[in-house]
């Protein structure tokens, strides 16, 4: 069996951010019923799922990091991994950006010079959602655990509500953002995130600890 494909080739613009947000939910929920993914039809998905991916991974690395018993050897490899999807994770981040430019030029759209521009772009704004996705599923998880009290249910409850909220919130200022972008109102620039940590000629305990 595999994830259902939810978010298809051509995706009308004015739907672009809930369907890209509804596609994370479902392979959030896909993978965690160990379901076999199905690439998606077109470019922009793929790398959508594949950044999506990277954060599914950190999330569950990151959980064996703070188990309370793991060997200091654990910590250490799991420190190692978590590095190397963080840094996977933001490329990605930049390349969905790249596609979204990319998808501008396809369409001619250019917007004027002294258009205004988001801090924030849309690939951040990608990424901030799969975090959600990825929190709703997990409280919700909390929310059904028969080996918790009802209180504990409860306040999980309340607490998937709002991140349900701030969920719909963000993708309503995602859309707006994408409505903006390719009606030429708003440029878009690419942040380039420059981490140094993994880099063995800018992080000075790697590179000092050459012979």
């Amino acid at each position: 069996m595999s994830v259902t494909q939810p978010l298809p080739k051509d995706v009308p613009l004015d739907a672009l951010a809930k369907k890209i947000a509804e596609s994370q939910l479902v392979w959030t929920e896909g993978w965690h019923e160990g379901l076999q993914e199905e690439l998606p039809p077109s470019p922009m998905a793929k790398k959508v799922m594949e950044q999506h991916r990277k954060n599914y991974d950190l999330w569950h690395e990151e959980d064996k990091a703070r188990a309370p018993n793991a060997p200091d050897k654990v910590i250490a490899d799991v420190k190692r991994r978590i590095d190397g999807l963080n840094q996977k994770r933001n490329n990605l981040i930049e390349e969905l950006d790249e596609y979204f430019m990319f998808m501008l030029h396809q369409r001619d759209v250019k917007a004027p010079e002294t258009a205004p521009w988001n801090s924030e772009t849309p690939g951040a704004t990608v990424d901030r959602l799969s975090i959600l996705s990825l929190k709703i599923y997990h409280m919700r998880e909390q929310e059904e655990r028969t080996d918790a009290d009802e209180a504990h249910r409860d306040r999980c409850k309340a607490k998937r509500m709002t991140l349900e909220q701030q969920w719909k919130d963000l993708v309503t200022a995602l859309q707006r953002h994408f409505d903006a972008l390719f009606k030429g109102q708003m440029q878009l620039k690419l942040y380039r995130q420059f981490k140094m940590y993994n880099d063995p000629n800018l992080n000075p305990e790697i590179y000092k600890s050459k012979p």
